[in-house]
């Protein structure tokens, strides 16, 4: 089994300027698998196929993933054109992963789908895709989307999509749809209870993913987790101490994924809640993350 270990930033990141580049450029030459870039209209992040085609040109061997791109409300056809295009021009550096959408109604708008329809524009939408992405022409005729003989090249060697979530209709959703599975805010009982789950719908479905695509996204504080954030697990996991949620020191976060990874999980992607400002603190805190982190992959 592959451990590999991966940053992320978060939907709250400032790095849409020259910085960006800076992290980008560290992560390589530090030997991380992969860079996370999250989606947030309303924010300073920035868009995350921007972002990873910006940095998929600027490297040679750091990975690229969303986490996640808002997929309800996006062409999927023009989207899927765009992946492959990106996968493709990166030697298949890509890791796409899809989520139904930001939780505040105000920022839901720019997606232009109703809340309770996500989910049904989802499970659509990345059947198109799907399609898209074997070259042959796409005939889908459904609710939404009506295709017949659209062909979209070129044609990405592999494209695994990644999914999240834990609630039982999301960890259903992986089962049937998903080739990996990446969830946040969970602790090492959950992701083993979530991977039984999601393996018996693939049975039932006929399908399987792979034993080393089962992963985990981890948020870390080394100055202590904020109190907004107490606010929101005490409310989300009322049942846990924060702590076992968000590891406040180097050794915690990897006492963390070691306890993920006797649990089956390989596939990890580091995010610091409190970032670096500077680029020269930029540096600092990547180096330790690599010597703290990096020893653990396999």
């Amino acid at each position: 089994m592959k451990v590999r270990i991966g940053f992320g930033l978060g939907t709250r990141t400032n790095l849409h300027d020259e910085r960006f580049g800076h992290v980008v450029d560290e992560l390589e030459r530090l030997s991380f698998d992969s860079l996370w870039v999250s989606e947030r209209i309303g924010a300073a992040a920035p868009d995350p196929l921007v972002a990873m085609a910006y940095g998929a040109g600027r490297t040679t061997r750091l990975k690229f993933g969303m986490s996640v791109m808002v997929l309800p409300g996006r062409n999927p056809i023009v989207l899927a054109k765009a992946l492959a295009s990106l996968s493709t021009m990166s030697a298949g550096r890509l890791l796409p992963a899809f989520g139904l959408g930001q939780v505040h109604p105000v920022e839901q708008q720019a997606f232009g789908v109703e809340r309770t329809e996500r989910a049904a524009w989802f499970d659509e939408s990345l059947a198109v895709m799907r399609q898209c992405w074997t070259g042959e022409p796409v005939v889908h005729h459904g609710r939404r989307y009506d295709y017949d003989g659209v062909t979209v090249r070129p044609v990405p060697a592999r494209m695994d999509v990644w999914l999240g979530g834990y609630a039982p209709s999301e960890l259903k959703r992986v089962g049937r749809l998903a080739d990996g599975w990446l969830p946040s805010f969970v602790t090492p009982a959950d992701a083993a209870a979530g991977r039984t789950v999601i393996e018996q719908v693939c049975e039932e479905h006929g399908r399987e993913i792979e034993a080393d695509h089962y992963g985990v996204l981890i948020p870390y504080s080394l100055t202590g987790v904020p109190d907004p954030l107490l606010a929101q697990l005490a409310k989300r996991r009322p049942d846990l101490d924060p702590a076992a949620l968000v590891p406040t020191s180097w050794e915690a976060l990897r006492r963390l994924i070691a306890d993920f990874v006797e649990v089956g999980t390989t596939k990890f992607v580091v995010l610091p809640i409190d970032e670096p400002g500077t680029t020269a603190a930029w540096t600092a805190h990547l180096e330790e993350a690599a010597r703290a982190l990096l020893p653990l992959e396999t």
